[in-house]
């Protein structure tokens, strides 16, 4: 890792068109802009940690009637019927 001191103005250029600006100082923190071609992704760190998480969340879900149990209700397996009987007529089509 390097470490650099710099001032607000002051700014650390990166190979492939990367620029890195001091907007401000104060004693809650350094703010700073980034200049880079629109290909470069840019995020917080915080922010690509928990994506990681959540792919890896993801990646491990439980099938679909696992994860149904999780949600408290019953879990109804339904299968396809073999059967070729048609289904009954409505009573008011079944008298006429």
């Amino acid at each position: 890792m390097l470490i650099l001191g710099r001032r607000e103005g002051d700014s650390i250029l990166i190979d492939g068109g990367i620029r890195i600006v001091v907007v401000s100082c104060d004693r809650g923190g350094v703010r700073i802009g980034i200049e880079a071609p629109s290909d470069v992704k840019i995020l917080r760190g915080e922010i690509a940690q928990q994506v990681a998480q959540e792919n890896q969340r993801a990646a491990g879900t439980p099938v679909a009637g696992d994860w149904l149990a999780t949600l408290g209700g019953p879990v109804v397996a339904v299968t396809p019927s073999t059967s070729a009987t048609p289904a009954p007529a409505p009573a008011s089509e079944a008298q006429s």
